[in-house]
């Protein structure tokens, strides 16, 4: 595909689930047209936000197909791969192809501990395979597992389909990792849109954020493409404050994001898979100054 059309914001949805612990359908497509009505640049399924650690092979599937279905190519379709195995991945690589996926990002497997090369060989077996552009999630703070710059430069240069980063660092960070791999990568960044500005000018193709505040997000990076930095400024510190609050942990993010998202978008009571964290009083009445501040969606 044309690379150049992955860009800007990039919202990975929320999984909802019903009272018996079901994945949800509904939320799933309010999320993605609540995403298109806002002129994202895409959307993005399976990752952290999606809680696709606590799913099996066939609920992680179903989703996916929901959110490309919902999509309708829309706009570009990126799928988290995180199954254990190259075989594994490969097989569901092809399957997100099938559903209509445009690109996908790769999880490392989950083996800490091992020499870097190993997870080269494995990203590098599974992108041979792949039918469609390969992003790497170098996310180590969040997945305990990260490649080196030079690592990731040896894998773009064994592996040519590896031409996609979603990072999860600092936008210094970045910054020289663009320059360290001599700009090979189209890199998207995490971190809820932390520094979305500085990310811009540091060289990002775009952010990964979650469902929360994509509005504000897509603001700011229309701002900042038709330069007006300043106007990027104030647009991201409206959302600021949200977005530190959401990462100040994991849990935190995936337990506050979705009932922010819920209630944006009028999905009612949200409930939880467990294991999960419970929203306490306290969170609550700070989610609420926080909602009180977006309209909505």
């Amino acid at each position: 595909m044309d690379l150049s059309r992955l860009h800007g914001v990039t919202p990975i949805l929320y999984a909802f689930f019903d009272a018996e612990g079901a994945p949800a359908r509904a939320p799933i497509v309010a999320q993605v047209e609540a995403a298109i009505r806002h002129h994202v640049h895409g959307v993005a399924v399976l990752g952290i936000a999606t809680e696709t650690n606590k799913l099996d092979v066939a609920e992680r599937r179903t989703i996916m197909e929901w959110t490309a279905e919902a999509v309708g190519r829309r706009v570009p379709l990126a799928v988290t791969v995180a199954e254990p195995s190259v075989h594994g991945q490969v097989a569901f690589v092809r399957a997100a192809r099938d559903a209509g996926a445009d690109w996908v990002i790769l999880q490392p497997p989950p083996v800490s501990g091992l020499a870097e090369v190993e997870y080269l060989r494995f990203f590098g077996a599974v992108a041979d395979a792949s039918p469609l552009p390969v992003a790497i999630q170098n996310a180590a703070q969040f997945l305990g597992i990260g490649l080196s710059n030079a690592g990731l430069a040896t894998l773009n240069r064994n592996h040519p389909n590896v031409c996609l980063l979603k990072g999860e660092a600092p936008a210094a960070a970045v910054a020289r990792l663009i320059e360290d791999t001599d700009g090979v990568f189209r890199v998207f960044n995490g971190r809820g849109g932390l520094e979305l500005p500085d990310c811009l000018r540091a060289g990002c193709a775009g952010v990964i954020p979650a469902t929360e505040c994509f509005d504000v997000q897509v603001a700011v990076y229309e701002a900042m493409r038709a330069g007006r930095e300043d106007e990027a400024e104030r647009r991201y510190r409206e959302m600021l404050p949200l977005v530190t609050f959401m990462m100040s942990s994991i849990d935190t993010f995936v337990c506050y994001g979705k009932r922010i998202v819920a209630r944006r978008l009028g999905l009612g009571e949200v409930h939880d898979r467990a294991p999960a964290q419970r929203p306490s009083p306290f969170g609550l009445a700070m989610m609420e100054r926080f909602l009180a501040a977006l309209p909505a969606l």
